[in-house]
């Protein structure tokens, strides 16, 4: 390897942690674990006591200052939430800046696929390059970046065109981009603005079908920002959170929900099925329905 191994530069190359265990960006905690356990036990020092002492010193460097800090990151569902939307936001970049220049015949067979086998053909390549990925010193590098260009590809198949952020005139999509042509139609007959909010709704719920809700979630919360008074959006959340497990989450936009319209009926049906407390949530409807006229009724008891 070269000698500017394990430098600043060099470690910057391999920011993506998915790429760096060879695992796809649509694996679960579980998944990630065992991939860890692979790579962790074919880099374990035991293993490699036949081998040059330069290569114990770079792969014990491996693990401990890419391998073991990719999974650290991973393990948890906020590293991989946090993960995800920074590749998502690079492939937009790329996408915007028209920078996203495909080197492996691997990554352009995915862009390039149908709709249907693009799964399919991600986890096939995936699994062929990891096979090998640390198989080798010399190897680690050149997978490991076809890796992280096979994500990107995946990722930026997933996402359909790429919403992306122009001056001046707020999130556009990259079919919206081409030629400028000047409207002849009166004021009042202008196209209806784009709810940006309700774009990133269809695609969480497009998400949700297709069993991938850790996507749905970071596509909720962007809705959610725009929109933070929609209890349908909150109600999204919280399903999607609750397909990941993470019931607290789910809770707190259900809440959140009931809290915005009493009357959502889906978010009613998981307050029930999750146990949760609605007294405060209701409690203002109660006191309407019993109100105390006169003095003597500040004092009464309920």
């Amino acid at each position: 390897m070269s000698q500017k191994a394990f430098s600043q530069d060099w470690l910057k190359k391999f920011a993506d942690p998915y790429a760096v265990l060879g695992v796809s960006v649509a694996a679960d905690e579980r998944r990630i674990l065992k991939r860890y356990r692979q790579v962790a036990k074919q880099l374990h020092p035991d293993i490699l006591t036949t081998q040059e002492p330069e290569v114990q010193a770079f792969t014990n460097q491996l693990l401990a200052r890419l391998v073991n800090p990719a999974y650290q990151r991973l393990k948890q569902d906020k590293g991989r939430a946090e993960t995800l939307a920074t590749l998502r936001f690079k492939v937009r970049r790329l996408s915007r800046e028209g920078r996203m220049s495909l080197t492996g015949q691997l990554a352009q067979q995915l862009m390039e696929v149908a709709e249907t086998e693009v799964d399919v053909l991600y986890e096939k390549a995936l699994s062929d390059l990891s096979a090998t990925q640390f198989s080798a010193a010399a190897t680690f590098e050149q997978t490991t970046r076809q890796l992280s260009e096979l994500n990107l590809v995946y990722l930026r198949r997933k996402m359909g065109d790429p919403i992306i952020r122009e001056k001046r005139s707020g999130l556009v999509s990259a079919t919206e981009t081409g030629p400028v042509s000047i409207s002849t139609k009166p004021a009042h007959e202008e196209a209806t603005p784009i709810n940006y909010a309700e774009r990133h709704a269809e695609r969480a719920r497009e998400y949700l079908m297709k069993g991938s809700p850790a996507f749905a979630v970071q596509e909720l919360r962007d809705a959610v920002r725009i929109e933070p008074k929609n209890s349908v959006y909150h109600t999204l959340l919280g399903q999607a959170y609750l397909l990941q497990n993470l019931t607290g989450m789910a809770k707190v936009h259900f809440r959140q929900a009931l809290k915005l319209n009493a009357k959502n009926a889906t978010a009613l049906k998981y307050a029930k099925q999750l146990d949760i407390d609605l007294s405060e949530l209701n409690g203002h409807v109660t006191a309407a329905k019993k109100p105390r006229k006169g003095f003597f009724g500040l004092f009464s008891r309920d």
